[in-house]
Parts: structure tokens; C-alpha cells; sequence
């Protein structure tokens, strides 16, 4: 049984807006062992493909983990790791550059 999610609206890092951009051709649907990333209340979601059928993809959490600190849960809201879910494409997201520091721990974003 699948477990029913509401995922949170992709914005600006949505996979599809992005393959739209792409001219190159090398978008491909999904396939069985695929690792997909989706948000959910603001956690990011990591999704083994078991199936893809209809622009869904059907599979395994695997991963839940904080977009402000970078730690990996166990569950968030009434989302599991091992949970089936259903992932729209229109719902699956790019995940967030890491910040990067320099040498003395600062964030150079910081500095203007």
C-alpha cells in the first residue's frame, strides 16, 4: 500500500522546469533503482524507483533529511524511511547546493 503524501510545490528547483530548459534531449523517464528528491513539510525526500507508471514514480524512502542542517531522520511529520509513496514528476525536486566555507569557516556568501 502505498503511503499518500502531500508534496510541497518544487518552485524554482523543479526537475521539470529544468529538463523543459534542456534542448539537449537527454531526459529519460525514471527507472527501477533511480534515486529521486522531492520536499515534504521543507524535509528533503529521497526516493528509490520501484516502478514508474503515468509521469508517477513509485517507490522506498530512503532518505529524509533537514534542509537546514543536513540531518538525516528517521521519520518527519507522518513521513518513515521504508515508507511506499507515490511521486508525481511534476512534484520532484533539485536538491539544495551545499554552503560552501572558506578556509576560516566563514561562509563567503556572507561577505559583500
Amino acid at each position: 500500500m502505498h503511503k499518500h503524501v502531500d508534496w510541497d510545490d518544487p518552485g524554482a528547483d523543479s526537475v521539470m522546469r529544468h529538463f523543459e530548459k534542456d534542448t539537449s534531449g537527454h531526459h529519460s523517464d525514471p527507472g527501477p533503482g533511480d534515486i529521486l528528491s522531492a520536499r515534504h513539510e521543507g524535509a528533503i525526500v529521497r526516493i528509490k524507483v520501484e516502478a514508474y507508471v503515468e509521469d508517477t514514480s513509485i517507490g522506498e524512502v530512503v532518505a529524509l533529511i533537514a534542509t537546514d542542517n543536513g540531518r538525516r531522520m528517521k521519520s518527519h511529520g507522518k513521513l518513515n524511511l521504508g515508507d511506499t509513496v507515490r511521486l508525481p514528476d511534476a512534484s520532484r525536486a533539485l536538491e539544495p547546493q551545499p554552503r560552501h566555507t572558506d578556509d576560516d569557516g566563514d561562509d563567503p556568501a556572507d561577505e559583500h
